[in-house]
């Protein structure tokens, strides 16, 4: 049983300096507005690094479209562009100041990998856990010695959401 709708949100713009603030700025609310917050600086990270591999790299042109999707618990964000391309992890040494892009991706997502998009584009995308918040549990029990009202409905509320019964 699907206990979360997808939520899905589109931006086409040209990876351009200016407008990546912007971008920055939309994905930012977009993830207020699903009530994701703690996923705003990684996700605002990731899509800044992408646009601005787009504007340094893709050839043709800069036009490319970011798409932000949320499925169940992983939020995927993608960045399509016309140069079919793929990126690629770059060695990088310590006195560089360009070439990181991809790496800081990788370390702060779960998952990241680039496509093909038919024969004149591609795809690069990172995923990163979104659970839910009524579902994001504490890492740790909680104990106590006596059986205060609080904590039998802490306990029930958690056995609610662990049985499915929560939304």
């Amino acid at each position: 049983m699907i206990s979360q709708p997808s939520r899905h949100c589109t931006v086409e713009l040209q990876a351009l300096p200016s407008r990546i603030g912007q971008v920055r700025r939309i994905i930012s609310a977009q993830l207020r507005y699903w009530h994701l917050d703690p996923l705003i600086d990684q996700a605002a990270l990731g899509v800044t690094e992408l646009l601005t591999n787009v504007h340094r790299h893709a050839e043709p042109d800069k036009l490319c479209t970011v798409e932000i999707e949320l499925l169940l618990d992983r939020l995927t964000v993608s960045v399509h562009d016309h140069d079919p391309r793929l990126p690629t992890v770059r060695e990088s040494d310590v006195s560089d100041t360009t070439g990181r892009g991809l790496a800081l991706i990788a370390a702060v997502s779960e998952s990241w990998g680039a496509r093909p998009k038919g024969e004149t584009g591609k795809i690069v995308w990172f995923t990163l856990s979104a659970l839910p918040p009524a579902v994001a549990l504490p890492p740790y029990p909680v104990y106590a010695t006596t059986a205060d009202a609080s904590l039998r409905e802490h306990s029930a509320a958690r056995s609610a959401v662990r049985a499915g019964r929560v939304r």
